[in-house]
């Protein structure tokens, strides 16, 4: 089976590299290293990719509900604004490393590369580009949430608790790329009739979310709009943020809408917030980064939260462990 995968909306440049320019999605795998080079890459097909990763999903071992932090996962990054396709596999690879390989790994995941211009004057062409590839992302999700039906469906007509997914479903979104996903999920809630009884996405982590942080405003209500889809698709959601972050503060300075970002400011609390949703402040760990938008990635203390949040840990346990800032 694959180490890596890929699926991406970028276009192909004379079969020598991924562009910034849309293109039908294409699905990707890789065996070895070096992801910044596109001849790692296999292309294969929209079918051979999803017997392939429904594959190697299906050898996860079986997990009792009492053990169930330590179900492994199908989790999708979606990389942020301003990176070419060498950036997302630069930091895609340096993710699985510390997350998702060896024995002590938390499963697959699955980059999806949309075509961010990779040029900080590109700020509005990609939010643009993020609106765009949110259509192909929600085909992605959409294919997920019938597996997974069908897998629950299975599970109960043969009354075998062995039948059902033996991966948790999951979602790492950075900074624009929470846009692109917020987008997706609208689209995926309302393909599907704005379902109740199937979580698409067991833990969401979006990280340095470049959205608006009265995203969530609908609280326990329903509103039809894109918070309202996110909670209603997402067991549960985390965004950590950081009051350091300057290239969200630059964001909220070009948007000139009045609200502030998410992975800023944390949740707006001036209005009810869903009992599934949570913020954490993360400037304890960041406040003596250089790059901070970014440094998630690459800081230890961040990266070991993340996990506890994929492994599903109550929220009252990781925030009583956090320092103080």
């Amino acid at each position: 089976m694959p180490k890596y995968w890929m699926i991406t909306n970028r276009n192909i440049v004379e079969n020598e590299s991924f562009g910034d320019d849309f293109a039908p999605t294409t699905y990707w795998s890789s065996d070895k290293g070096s992801l910044d080079n596109f001849k790692n890459w296999k292309k294969e097909s929209d079918k051979g990719f999803k017997l392939k990763l429904i594959g190697a999903a299906d050898k996860f071992p079986f997990k009792v509900a009492e053990r169930n932090e330590e179900q492994k996962h199908v989790c999708i990054f979606i990389h942020g604004f301003d990176n070419t396709w060498q950036d997302a596999a630069r930091r895609y690879e340096s993710l699985n490393k510390e997350l998702f390989e060896g024995e002590e790994g938390m499963g697959i995941c699955v980059l999806f590369n949309w075509p961010s211009n990779g040029s900080v004057i590109g700020y509005y062409p990609d939010r643009k580009d993020a609106r765009k590839s949110a259509q192909d992302l929600s085909e992605v999700l959409n294919a997920l949430y019938d597996w997974l039906l069908k897998r629950q469906i299975d599970t109960m007509e043969e009354k075998d608790p062995t039948k059902s997914c033996r991966a948790k479903t999951s979602v790492i979104a950075h900074s624009m790329g929470n846009y692109v996903l917020q987008n997706a999920m609208q689209y995926t809630w309302t393909r599907k009739n704005q379902p109740l009884l199937v979580s698409l996405i067991n833990q969401l982590v979006m990280v340095a979310a470049d959205v608006d942080n009265d995203l969530f405003k609908c609280g326990e209500g329903s509103d039809k709009s894109d918070g309202d889809a996110i909670a209603n698709l997402t067991y549960r959601v985390t965004a950590l943020y950081t009051g350091l972050d300057t290239v969200l503060g630059m964001s909220a300075g070009l948007k000139h809408f009045g609200k502030r970002r998410l992975g800023r400011s944390g949740l707006d609390r001036s209005y009810p917030i869903p009992d599934n949703v949570c913020d954490i402040d993360c400037t304890s760990f960041l406040k003596d980064e250089s790059n901070v938008h970014s440094a998630y990635f690459a800081n230890p203390d961040t990266l070991n939260l993340m996990r506890k949040i994929l492994r599903g840990v109550d929220r009252n346990v990781i925030t009583h462990d956090l320092p103080q800032i």
